[in-house]
C-alpha cells in the first residue's frame, strides 16, 4: 500500500529530516540574509535528483509590476530557488511554495532559547523560523524525497519554490510567477496548526499624518494637539473596522473574533514636552476580505477618512493625510469544491484518521499572489502552531512536520497521478 510505504520511509528518516530543519532554523535568514538557507535547500534538491532553478530577482522588472511590495529593490545575494520534478506526461501539475525568510528575532530578553539553536526539547524544535515556516518547507522537502526514493513516478509536473521576501509582500514569489512558473494548483505549508486554509485575507500598510497647532505647555489651550486628534482618528478607525467586519457572513470566518482587522501598530508625534504636540504620524496594517480588492479596500479607508470632517471640524481645516506604503498581501481565494481541495481531505483523513478543520487564514499569504496574478488556485495548509508565528520561543512540533509530510506526498501523487 502507498500510504504504508510512505509512512515507512518517513519514520526511517526522521533523523534524517530533523537535522535538516535544525540546519535550516540555524541559518538565520533576515531580509538580506539568505543565501546560508537557500545553499541548504538547493543542496537538498539536488539530493532529491531534481532540477534546480537558481536566481537573484531582478529588482528593476519587479519594480514595475503593480502588485510589487518590497522595502528594496535589488537582491544581490538573495536567491529564488526553484526545484523540478518532471513528470511524464498529461498530469495535473503542482506548485509547492514555502518561504526562506523571517522576521527578526526581537528581543533577546523574552526567549528561553536562542533563537537560532534549533534546539530539540520534548518533540518540539525551537527557533526563529521553526513554525513560520521552514518546518512547513521541510515538510515539502521529505514528501518529494519520499517519492523520489520508493521510485513512484508522476504524470504531472511539481515546482517546489524556497522564495524570499513573504514577510515583505511577495516579492519572490512574485519573480517566480514572472519567470514562468505557473500550475494548475498549488499548496503553502504555512503555519495552519494542520487545518486547511482556502482563503486568505490580504492586508496593505497605512500610514496617517495628524496636524495641531503648537503653544507652549503652560497655555496649552492657545494651541490644538495633534496627540489628541490623534485618539479621535483611531477611535473612528475602529468604528471602520468594526462595520467592515460585521459584513463577513462567511462561515469559514465564524471562529475569528475579527476577521479582518485594522492595526495601528506604530506611532511618532510631538517634540517637547513643554510644547503642544503639532504634528502626530500613525501607522497600522489594513485586513482585506478575499472577497474584495485591494483597491476597493483603500477606497473606502479614503472615504471613511474624509468623514473625520463630520465628527471634529479642525479636520476642515487641517484634514488627516492617509497615505500607503511598505508591505502588501494580495487576498485569495480557492473554491471549496475545487478537486484539489477534496484530495487533501482525502489524505489527510487517510493518514490522522478524521477530517480535517476547515478555515479562513487569519493572516495574508503569497497564495493571493499565485491565485489572482499566477493564475494557480492555491490552498494554505502546514504543521506550523499559527500562533507562534512571529513570537518569542518559536518552535514546531516534529510529530506535526512529518504528518504533514504524509499528507501532501499522497495529495502530490492523487493530484498529479502515479504512471
Amino acid at each position: 500500500m502507498l500510504q504504508t510505504r510512505i509512512n515507512q520511509w518517513l519514520k526511517r528518516n526522521r533523523e534524517e529530516g530533523t537535522m535538516l530543519l535544525q540546519k535550516l532554523v540555524q541559518a538565520r535568514s533576515t531580509q538580506g540574509n539568505e543565501q546560508l538557507a537557500q545553499t541548504i535547500v538547493i543542496e537538498a534538491l539536488r539530493d532529491i535528483g531534481l532540477k534546480v532553478d537558481i536566481w537573484e530577482p531582478d529588482g528593476n522588472e519587479l519594480v514595475k509590476h503593480p502588485y510589487f511590495s518590497s522595502s528594496r529593490t535589488k537582491f544581490n545575494g538573495s536567491l529564488n530557488v526553484v526545484g523540478i520534478l518532471k513528470g511524464t506526461g498529461e498530469g495535473r501539475s503542482l506548485i509547492l511554495n514555502g518561504h526562506i525568510d523571517v522576521v527578526p528575532e526581537g528581543d533577546l530578553e523574552q526567549w528561553e532559547h536562542d533563537p537560532y539553536s534549533g534546539e530539540v526539547i520534548d518533540g518540539k524544535l525551537f527557533g526563529r523560523g521553526a513554525t513560520d515556516m521552514k518546518g512547513g518547507n521541510v515538510s515539502l522537502l521529505l514528501a518529494l524525497s519520499a517519492l523520489r526514493a520508493l521510485g513512484i513516478p508522476l504524470k504531472g509536473d511539481v515546482f517546489f519554490q524556497s522564495v524570499i521576501e513573504e514577510e515583505s509582500g511577495g516579492a519572490g514569489t512574485l519573480a517566480a510567477i514572472l519567470r514562468g512558473y505557473k500550475a494548475d494548483a498549488a499548496i503553502i505549508p504555512e503555519p495552519t496548526n494542520m487545518k486547511i486554509f482556502p482563503k486568505q485575507q490580504g492586508s496593505m500598510w497605512f500610514r496617517i499624518h495628524v496636524k495641531g497647532r503648537s503653544a507652549h505647555g503652560g497655555t496649552r489651550y492657545e494651541g490644538v494637539s495633534a496627540i489628541e486628534k490623534s485618539l479621535l482618528v483611531v477611535e473612528h478607525i475602529r468604528e471602520l473596522e468594526k462595520r467592515r467586519n460585521e459584513r463577513i457572513t462567511d462561515p469559514l470566518y465564524s471562529k475569528i473574533p475579527i476577521p479582518i482587522p485594522i492595526n495601528i501598530g506604530k506611532i511618532n508625534g510631538g517634540d517637547w514636552p513643554s510644547s503642544v504636540a503639532d504634528y502626530v504620524s500613525l501607522e497600522g496594517r489594513m485586513g482585506v476580505s478575499p472577497d474584495e480588492s485591494l483597491e476597493e479596500a483603500k477606497r473606502e479607508m479614503e472615504s471613511w477618512i474624509a468623514k473625520l470632517k463630520e465628527l471634529d471640524s479642525w479636520f476642515e481645516q487641517q484634514p488627516a493625510i492617509l497615505e500607503w506604503f511598505g508591505a502588501r498581501w494580495v487576498p485569495g481565494a480557492i473554491e471549496l469544491e475545487h478537486e484539489l481541495i477534496g484530495k487533501l481531505i482525502n489524505s489527510y483523513q487517510d493518514v490522522i484518521g478524521e477530517s480535517p478543520i476547515i478555515e479562513a487564514s487569519p493572516w495574508g499569504t503569497d497564495g493571493g499572489l499565485l491565485t489572482k496574478v499566477g493564475a494557480t488556485p492555491t490552498i494554505v495548509f502546514g504543521p506550523g502552531v499559527t500562533e507562534k508565528a512571529h513570537f518569542p520561543n518559536e518552535y514546531i512540533e516534529i510529530n506535526k512536520v512529518f504528518e504533514a509530510a504524509e499528507i501532501i506526498a499522497l495529495t502530490i501523487v492523487d493530484w498529479c497521478e502515479n504512471e
